[in-house]
């Protein structure tokens, strides 16, 4: 290899991994999650959440019907509640990342039916972090608690 291409692909590893070890210390690695104390997070969250969520989930997060859990016809259920009475805070943020940017049917495996989108091509990751921050922004304190146990765990099972 010609010393010039030798110095090009090791400034180039180097680069990889200082912008790698960057985003394992405090970069995108440390803003990619749920963080409902982040007031700049929620207020975006809120936002986009209106526009792009609360004509299914509902303006206060109430879901589109009352039964929620009881299927439609073609097999998939209503979009539910994102508020503390629906099953939202029982998935570890990564869960609902992964679902509000695949959509339910992708981030499942094809094992749930569902009508929810993914949103992957309309927001960044950072967007989907915000509406998830301001969901749980909107939970009671005691239900916030239960879900960050909830990522404590699933935190801990990864780390094995």
């Amino acid at each position: 290899m010609h010393p010039i291409g030798r110095f090009v692909v090791i400034a180039g590893l180097a680069i990889a991994g200082g912008a790698g070890y960057w985003m394992l210390k405090g970069g995108i690695a440390e803003a990619a999650r749920i963080d409902p104390a982040n007031a700049d997070a929620v207020t975006r969250g809120r936002t986009i959440y209106a526009r792009e969520c609360a004509a299914c989930h509902g303006k206060n997060l109430e879901g589109q019907v009352r039964d929620w859990k009881r299927r439609l016809p073609d097999g998939s259920i209503p979009a539910p509640p994102h508020d503390e009475t629906g099953h939202t805070w029982h998935h570890d943020g990564q869960q609902l990342f992964d679902v509000t940017k695949h959509g339910r049917l992708k981030a499942s495996g094809g094992a749930f039916a569902s009508n929810m989108p993914g949103f992957g091509d309309r927001l960044t990751d950072r967007q989907i972090w915000d509406v998830l921050s301001y969901i749980k922004s909107r939970w009671p304190e005691a239900v916030q608690r239960r879900h960050d146990e909830i990522e404590r765990r699933v935190n801990a099972q990864q780390a094995r």
